[in-house]
């Protein structure tokens, strides 16, 4: 399969967290073993956080698909890798501006810095393809401000309740989607994979469809299931819905509830394999012909899956320009085709853009958590003013302690109202200013792009 007529591309979350990941080693040992038996062209990677299991793949790949690249970023690192069996001639990796809050303990993804990695390659019959991987934040976070104390709730991949909820994720689409439409409104082929954390029909996803002109290899080969097929076992609503997340079938599954409808089985769809043509009709173009769910069996000799998440896979046929339709050109004499195209010109595609509908859903999110966040963060500095008036208390107190008994309690409770006091102004003044300087940013961006559409 794997020759200069198709292009095989998988995309896997190995759920690679040291120290908090599941039989991590013997996991990623055998994805290792299992892609360097596989015929894929390129393997992009996410949540492959420890140096020695990059190490391990790498190692194991050699071979295969000798061309590599590890991204960097954040504090505890990017995650992101991608390898490919065509020469490496550029790479890039944009941080998203808005990562989650850096209370957010559990999701980290403030520290990982979340971003956006993409290489560019040389095809020897495309020419250079841009492919891009990313890992959308994971968590939802709602923020309810308590009488003394703000905190959050998440829920893993979550896409019900209001779009507030999710206004980081959404300028994580917004943001990946202008490096999408760029890298392929300057003439290249553009192929974008990852874990999304977004189910199909949801507001993120619309905006890397619509602004970016992406279009889901899955979705293009697998139509919606009819309503009989709504009773369909774990394991046939792989195939069905292309289910990659909190799947029956997944040993990792946190979840084996019924679905919103009850008939459906339990799983979400949160990773993809989009691509996005040249618009130069004469170009070879590249066609889905395979959309799988893969990697869903067991770790060979063990009772575990390879990871958390499926991995989707997606093999792309390249079709050539009939003959007679070629262009008679007195240009370069490279062999490649002018990818300029005149307005004139019956098969010339538009720039793709997103509707005002979601555009304005968008800001009507964004102001919404930016009203929130101000109330999260005059909360944080009440919190702060009131550590430094319990902290002034605590010294005073400490004097008037009959012989000194109750030292050892007025040092623990001062060193806890200093610990708070500092993270209470961290977050809700520096943090809190810049996450609604960069939301602000964001919201000025959308309103005048919104006065430019016209539906």
């Amino acid at each position: 399969m794997s020759n200069f007529e198709h292009l095989r591309i998988l995309s896997l979350n190995c759920w690679g967290l040291k120290y908090v990941s599941k039989d991590r080693v013997t996991r990623i040992n055998a994805i290792a073993n299992l892609l360097a038996t596989a015929s894929y062209d390129i393997v992009c990677l996410q949540e492959l956080f420890v140096s020695q299991d990059f190490e391990t793949i790498r190692a194991a790949l050699s071979n295969s698909l000798p061309f590599v690249k590890l991204f960097h970023g954040g504090a505890v690192g990017q995650g992101l890798a991608i390898f490919s069996r065509f020469a490496i001639v550029a790479s890039n990796i944009q941080q998203y501006s808005l990562n989650g809050s850096p209370l957010d303990l559990v999701g980290a993804d403030w520290f990982a810095g979340k971003g956006a990695a993409s290489i560019l390659i040389k095809h020897p019959v495309l020419g250079q393809i841009c492919i891009f991987n990313t890992h959308v934040r994971s968590l939802l976070s709602e923020y309810i401000a308590m009488n003394i104390i703000t905190c959050q709730f998440f829920s893993e991949g979550g896409d019900d309740g209001p779009e507030y909820q999710r206004a980081h994720r959404l300028v994580n689409a917004w943001e990946f989607a202008k490096l999408v439409k760029q890298a392929a409104e300057s003439g290249q082929h553009v192929i974008a994979v990852g874990d999304l954390n977004s189910a199909p029909h949801t507001l993120p996803m619309a905006i890397l469809l619509q602004h970016a002109g992406l279009v889901d290899a899955w979705g293009t080969l697998h139509p919606s299931p009819e309503p009989s097929q709504r009773d369909a076992n774990a394991v046939d609503a792989l195939t069905l819905y292309g289910f990659t997340y909190d799947s029956p079938v997944n040993t990792y599954s946190t979840s084996v509830r019924p679905g919103p409808h009850g008939s459906i089985p339990q799983g979400k769809r949160l990773d993809y394999i989009l691509f996005r043509n040249p618009a130069h009709p004469m170009l070879p173009q590249l066609i889905p012909t395979e959309a799988n769910v893969a990697l869903t069996d067991l770790v060979p000799g063990h009772d575990f899956s390879y990871s958390d998440h499926f991995g989707v896979e997606a093999v792309f046929e390249i079709n050539y320009p009939e003959p007679k339709d070629l262009l008679l050109s007195d240009g370069p004499t490279d062999g490649r085709i002018q990818s300029s195209t005149s307005t004139t010109d019956p098969n010339h595609r538009e720039s793709p853009h997103i509707s005002r509908t979601h555009i304005i859903e968008m800001l009507d999110a964004l102001k919404t958590h930016l009203n929130r966040h101000s109330v999260r963060a005059q909360w944080e500095l009440r919190i702060f003013a009131g550590c430094m008036v319990s902290l002034v208390c605590i010294l005073v107190g400490t004097g008037w302690s009959p012989r000194g008994s109750l030292t050892p309690l007025f040092v623990f409770l001062g060193a806890f109202a200093t610990w708070l006091g500092t993270t209470m102004f961290y977050v809700g003044f520096m943090y809190g200013r810049w996450e609604a300087s960069l939301l602000r940013n964001v919201i000025d961006e959308l309103e005048l792009y919104v006065h430019g559409i016209i539906d």
